[in-house]
């Protein structure tokens, strides 16, 4: 018996975390929605993944919450309904707050990472709870946070902010749905040679390829495991972080290297 592929719906997959990701679920056969604000690119991505005629495009910047709500809700008609989504579409910018410009930054920062992982799962949850009463259960709402989401990285604010904001929301989001038979799962990713980190130039402990983290993300979201870190040794590393007491933390961090800032 054959059965249908998976539904997936992806944010900022032009690049990087989001472009790896819907590459290894175009192997698997899923049906993708391709979300990013280059069309020009999205395109390329999809003449490059096998039957790339078949998924589903959509330009657009995901702050857009009227475009986003729209692209779900056609996805959704053209495929028949949704089994995972992935809010991976995020920024990063070194920022120091005395700098007011940098405040710009903050607010874009936060907006992309936060408030747009929210829009983008608002239009499935719904649908999801539907589909989970017909007897069509194992709906997954998966949102990508950060190893520096963990403890604050100085020079970093507004992306740790952002990172942390992402656990505990997707931490109240699981509780609240689990109920309904919707899974909800926190992937925090440590160094991942993307776009992101190519600029970093400084050292990245167990810095990953971006196709071995999404092979391992994807285990992760069809096992619904509710929180795991990528690779495992930072999540070794990211549980003593949460151990190590403040005076202890600002002495080793107070020196640490910073992304640097830039225009936004």
């Amino acid at each position: 018996m054959q059965t249908r592929p998976q539904r997936v719906f992806i944010t900022g997959a032009s690049s990087g975390l989001g472009a790896a990701l819907a590459r290894h679920y175009a192997q698997t056969g899923a049906l993708l929605g391709l979300v990013a604000r280059r069309g020009e690119v999205l395109e390329t991505l999809a003449a490059e993944l096998p039957n790339g005629a078949r998924h589903c495009l959509y330009a657009l910047d995901v702050n857009r919450h009227d475009a986003l709500r729209a692209a779900a809700e056609d996805f959704m008609a053209q495929a028949g309904g949704i089994d995972i989504v992935i809010a991976s579409a995020g920024i990063s910018r070194g920022t120091l707050t005395e700098c007011t410009e940098d405040l710009d930054v903050f607010a874009r920062i936060l907006d992309t990472n936060v408030m747009a992982t929210a829009a983008t799962f608002s239009p499935f949850i719904e649908p999801m709870r539907q589909q989970a009463r017909a007897g069509h259960g194992g709906c997954r709402l998966v949102g990508i946070a950060s190893v520096a989401g963990i403890r604050g990285l100085p020079g970093a604010g507004a992306y740790s902010a952002s990172k942390a904001a992402v656990i505990s929301y997707c931490e109240s989001l699981r509780v609240e749905l689990k109920k309904d038979g919707i899974e909800v799962v926190t992937i925090a990713p440590g160094y991942i040679d993307t776009p992101m980190t190519q600029v970093n130039d400084y050292a990245m402990p167990f810095l990953m390829p971006a196709a071995d983290f999404a092979r391992q993300a994807a285990a992760v979201i069809e096992a619904g495991k509710s929180y795991r870190v990528i690779p495992w040794q930072m999540g070794v590393v990211a549980r003593l972080l949460r151990l190590l007491p403040n005076w202890l933390y600002d002495a080793a961090f107070a020196n640490a290297p910073r992304k640097t800032r830039a225009p936004d």
